[in-house]
């Protein structure tokens, strides 16, 4: 989960990359991501896979994961790469809060209190109607969007494997996304290549990887350890781009940060 965790900022970064510069737009970034994943994922996936396509459960998994894709994209065009993670942190939350009331699992009352203070972390951040940029909001979107796929993901973990599950959420979203690829195909250039494969590659190995914890532990316990992308957002915003935190956004880094890892130390 901590590999996986570290790799998606990566990928989040090479998309940036693309939209903050002009070179693609944030349609073309995700749809090319699930298009350039699922073309790295088929070769190893068995045959008894490809029934799974026609799964209406899976589809919605698919969708969930699109919509976070291309709001976080939206976001990333003009947000720093840290206060756009710190926003998406809602999607722990969210995610937390229907594995209970969905899938029926544990819910302790010093978690979902952390789980709170998580979220008043992720307020510090976005500010709403105090300064914040409205354009976190997208951020917050795909936190809500991403919360609801890692719910999913648990809850359809039983259907097939983790690269099984993998290529059904690549090839169905590429599919959702295609008409966003298609409307602004980028200059093709070398950096571009480079920087949509990155994307794609990076994101791909991530979630992969995100499947393997998800089917061997409960996602009110995973949910937490989601808080480790942001470390490798703030990371390498300041290594890539020189963007450095606010104080506000600080403090609501430290609190999401410390409620997180505070939540996954729990035994129950």
């Amino acid at each position: 989960m901590f590999v996986a965790m570290s790799m998606i900022p990566a990928g989040d970064l090479c998309g940036k990359l693309l939209t903050s510069s002009g070179a693609a737009t944030p349609g073309f970034v995700a749809w090319s991501r699930f298009a350039i994943g699922t073309l790295l994922v088929a070769p190893f996936v068995p045959r008894r896979a490809y029934p799974l396509l026609l799964d209406r459960r899976l589809w919605l998994r698919a969708a969930l994961l699109s919509g976070g894709i291309v709001s976080i994209q939206m976001a990333l065009r003009t947000e720093p790469l840290a206060n756009v993670f710190a926003a998406f942190f809602v999607g722990p939350i969210v995610s937390y809060v229907l594995s209970v009331f969905l899938l029926r699992e544990p819910a302790t009352l010093a978690r979902s209190l952390l789980m709170a203070l998580g979220f008043c972390g992720v307020l510090l951040v976005v500010r709403p109607g105090f300064g914040g940029s409205s354009n976190l909001i997208w951020a917050v979107m795909a936190g809500v969007f991403y919360g609801g796929f890692l719910t999913t993901s648990r809850w359809l973990s039983h259907l097939g494997s983790p690269l099984e599950l993998s290529l059904t959420q690549l090839s169905i979203s590429a599919l959702l996304t295609l008409p966003l690829g298609l409307a602004s195909l980028p200059t093709p250039s070398a950096e571009v290549a480079a920087l949509t494969f990155g994307s794609a590659g990076f994101s791909m190995l991530g979630n992969l990887l995100l499947l393997f914890a998800y089917a061997r532990a409960p996602a009110s316990r995973l949910a937490p350890l989601v808080y480790f992308q942001l470390i490798a957002a703030v990371s390498l915003g300041w290594l890539v781009f020189d963007q450095w935190p606010d104080a506000l956004t600080w403090v609501g880094l430290a609190v999401v940060i410390g409620a997180g890892l505070t939540s996954a130390r729990l035994r129950r």
